[in-house]
């Protein structure tokens, strides 16, 4: 029986390796007859949704902000407000500009495919940006516009409240991290972050944008969705 598990492990491991080398392929409670039963998750939910409609009002309010008054919408986020993961990317693009949605396009085919090489959708996770309107002609976002929106960014972590935090890229390192170093010096290992006396595991991979200039990345990438798809099983996440 051991051997078994043992080759049909491999053989899956080999599988995933192959496809994402080249491109990223890869109720026994009594019944309460008095007290009147509450729907925890719903008011969770809407507890979550207000305060993300607040924080969004707030970072709306934002004057004198170059990035919002060159984009045509604030991208606050989008996917499973419960997920206990959260996707941190660095900032919408001219697609999710214009769509209103994360990780359009190119970025967004391989994100998917980077996604459910380890076996998750997209859809069932929480993401977002680092700044949260696109900065002109798709430049990356200044160190004083970063540090400007990290306030409201470590505001709408505290928020979805994830068990993960996954960031993409150096800007949404800088943010959370307040490092500036590079991404191949940070990337695939654990870190943790305290926010309200919380603290949050993350991890730290380069971004699917990066990764469509420089494929020779993507093996690195490979190897912290490996260290992602343990941790989920350690903190028994699934989604």
């Amino acid at each position: 029986m051991t051997k078994k598990t043992l080759n049909q492990n491999t053989k899956y491991a080999q599988e995933l390796i192959d496809m994402i080398e080249p491109d990223f392929f890869f109720n026994n409670e009594p019944i309460n007859r008095f007290n009147v039963t509450k729907d925890d998750n719903h008011n969770d939910n809407q507890n979550k949704a207000e305060k993300l409609s607040e924080l969004k009002n707030k970072i709306n309010s934002i004057e004198n902000c170059n990035l919002k008054d060159n984009s045509k919408s604030l991208l606050m986020g989008d996917g499973n407000i419960n997920s206990p993961i959260m996707l941190i990317g660095e900032a919408p693009g001219s697609a999710e500009d214009n769509s209103g949605s994360s990780f359009q396009g190119d970025v967004g085919t391989l994100l998917n495919k980077m996604l459910m090489a380890i076996n998750i959708k997209k859809e069932k996770i929480y993401s977002t940006y680092t700044v949260n309107f696109r900065p002109p002609d798709d430049r990356k976002p200044t160190s004083q516009e970063i540090k400007r929106y990290s306030i409201f960014l470590k505001e709408h972590i505290s928020i979805i409240d994830p068990q993960i935090i996954i960031l993409l890229g150096s800007t949404a390192m800088e943010a959370v991290m307040a490092l500036n170093n590079k991404v191949s010096d940070e990337r695939g290992q654990w870190k943790e972050i305290i926010l309200k006396n919380k603290t949050y595991p993350l991890i730290v991979t380069f971004s699917p944008s990066y990764l469509i200039r420089f494929p020779d990345k993507k093996k690195y990438s490979w190897e912290d969705l490996k260290k992602i798809r343990q941790k989920m099983k350690d903190l028994s996440i699934k989604i």
